[in-house]
C-alpha cells in the first residue's frame, strides 16, 4: 500500500469543511512554521525535501524559492497555478474540490516562507464549481483566524484571493498567467526577467502548481528529510497521477515515486489493468504534451530495465526511447486505439490554443493539423509523413514558451514509434480510392 501524504483523508465525510479538516490535523504546518520557524528555515526544509514542481517542469521547488528577489519596500507575491489545462490531467481539480483547505494551508505556509503578504489562486475558468468551493474554504479560514491580520498573534499578515482564468491553455504558462492576472491578454513574456525578479505587477513573484504547494504541508509537518526518504533518487515524495483511457479503474492516484509502471497499470490498487481483456498498445505518461511510448518501451527502458514512475526513469533514453513524467496525465491506449487519430485530436487542440505570438507555433500548429486531417480523412500521401516530421522539427525550440514544444513532441514520437500506422492508414485509403 502506497504511503499517502496528500490524499490521506480525501474520502472522509465533510473533509471539505474547516471543522472536519481541522480535526484531522489541518493547519498544523501553519502553526509550526509561524510559531517555531523562520521563513528561511521553511525554505531550507523544502530544499531538503527534494520537492520538484508537480505542474510538469519538475524544477526543484526550494531552488526556485531561493531565486526570489527581496528588494526593500517592494511587495512579494505567491501565485498558485491552478489553470490545469493539459489534456489528460485532472489531479489538481480533484485535490481542490475534495480537500480545499489543504491547498489553502499550503498557500499560507509557503507565503510565510516567501515573505508574501498577498497570494492568488488562478483557477481554470471552466472549473467554476471549484472556484466556489475554494472561496467558501477561504472564507472559513478567515473566520478561524488563519488569514487576515496578525495570524496566530505572530505579526504575519496574509490575504488570499481566487481569480478565474480566461479559458486559455496558454495561461498555464506562468508568465502568460501573470499577464492574465493583471487583466491583460494571456501572452507569454520574454524571459529574462523571470517572475522571481519581475513578476506580478513588476514585483518578485513565485508561481507554483497546486500539488507543489500542497506538498509543502507534509514537508513542514514531518520535515524535509522524511519527505526525501520517500520515492527514489532525485524523484522524492509522492505524486498525484490522473489515470484515464482504456483502463478498468480510471481516477486520481497518489503514488510513491519509483513505482514500476507495469505495477501502476496492472495492480488492483491502481489502474486495474487494460480494460476488456485487451492488450496495451501505447501510453502518454505525463499529459498530452509528452512523447507517446509503445507498450514495450513504457514497460521497460531501451536497456531492458523496468520503467519506473519517476522523472529519471521515464526520461531514460531521451526522446529516442523515453518520455516525461510531466504533470502526471497518464493516458492508456489499448490495441484498438488509433495513434494517428489521437495525434490529430492533440494537434487540433494545440492549434486552437496557440496564442499566435510566435510564427513557428502560430503557423506550424495549423499546418500540422491540416496534414493530419488530410491523412485521417483518406487524402494522405507518403510524403505527408516527412512533411509532419519537418514541421515539428521547425517548431521545437523556436518559440517564447513551451507550447511549441508541447505541440511538436507528440508528433515526433508518434512518427518515431508508429510510422507504420501512418503508412497503413495512407495505403488503406489509397486502395479504397483506387
Amino acid at each position: 500500500m502506497s504511503k499517502k501524504l496528500l490524499l490521506k483523508h480525501d474520502h472522509e465525510p465533510g473533509i471539505q469543511t474547516y471543522e472536519v479538516y481541522r480535526k484531522h490535523g489541518g493547519y498544523a504546518s501553519v502553526e509550526k512554521a509561524l510559531r517555531t520557524m523562520t521563513p528561511e528555515a521553511v525554505v531550507e526544509e523544502v530544499k531538503k525535501s527534494g520537492l520538484r514542481g508537480r505542474g510538469g517542469a519538475g524544477f526543484p521547488t526550494g531552488m526556485k524559492w531561493s531565486f526570489l528577489a527581496k528588494p526593500e519596500g517592494v511587495p512579494r507575491y505567491l501565485v498558485c497555478n491552478a489553470d490545469e489545462s493539459e489534456p489528460g490531467t485532472f489531479k489538481d481539480r480533484y485535490l481542490m474540490s475534495r480537500i480545499p483547505h489543504f491547498l489553502i494551508e499550503g498557500m499560507i505556509t509557503s507565503s510565510f516562507a516567501l515573505g508574501a503578504k498577498t497570494s492568488y489562486i488562478y483557477v481554470r475558468g471552466e472549473y467554476y464549481y471549484v472556484i466556489a468551493i475554494l472561496e467558501k474554504a477561504i472564507k472559513e479560514a478567515y473566520a478561524a483566524g488563519w488569514l487576515g491580520k496578525n495570524i496566530l498573534g505572530t505579526g504575519f499578515d496574509h490575504d488570499m484571493y481566487v481569480q478565474p482564468g480566461g479559458g486559455a491553455y496558454i495561461c498555464g504558462e506562468e508568465t502568460a498567467l501573470l499577464e492574465s492576472l493583471e487583466g491583460k491578454r494571456g501572452n507569454p513574456r520574454i524571459k529574462p526577467p523571470f517572475p522571481a525578479v519581475k513578476g506580478l505587477w513588476g514585483c518578485p513573484t513565485v508561481v507554483n502548481n497546486v500539488e507543489t504547494i500542497a506538498a509543502v504541508v507534509p514537508i513542514v509537518n514531518d520535515g524535509g528529510e522524511a519527505y526525501a526518504a520517500i520515492g527514489i533518487g532525485k524523484s522524492t515524495g509522492t505524486k498525484l497521477i490522473s489515470a484515464s483511457g482504456h483502463i478498468n479503474k480510471p481516477g486520481v492516484y497518489e503514488i510513491e515515486l519509483g513505482l514500476p509502471v507495469e505495477e501502476f497499470i496492472n495492480s488492483e490498487e491502481y489502474c486495474g489493468g487494460v480494460w476488456k481483456g485487451r492488450k496495451l498498445k501505447a501510453v502518454v505518461a505525463g499529459g498530452s504534451s509528452v512523447p507517446v511510448l509503445p507498450a514495450d518501451l513504457i514497460m521497460k527502458t531501451a536497456a531492458g530495465e523496468p520503467r519506473l514512475m519517476s522523472y529519471e526513469s521515464l526520461a531514460d533514453g531521451g526522446f529516442a526511447s523515453g518520455t516525461m513524467l510531466g504533470s502526471g496525465g497518464f493516458i492508456v491506449m489499448d490495441e484498438t486505439a488509433s495513434v494517428v487519430k489521437n495525434l490529430w485530436t492533440f494537434a487540433r487542440f494545440y492549434h486552437h490554443e496557440s496564442c499566435g505570438q510566435c510564427s513557428p507555433c502560430r503557423e506550424g500548429t495549423g499546418w500540422m493539423e491540416k496534414v493530419l486531417h488530410k491523412i485521417v480523412h483518406g487524402h494522405g500521401e507518403m510524403k505527408d509523413i516527412d512533411l509532419l516530421w519537418d514541421l515539428q522539427r521547425k517548431i521545437e525550440g523556436n518559440t517564447i514558451c513551451p507550447l511549441g514544444d508541447a505541440a511538436a513532441w507528440p508528433v515526433a514520437s508518434a512518427i518515431r514509434h508508429f510510422r507504420s500506422e501512418f503508412e497503413e492508414m495512407i495505403n488503406s485509403h489509397a486502395v479504397e480510392h483506387a
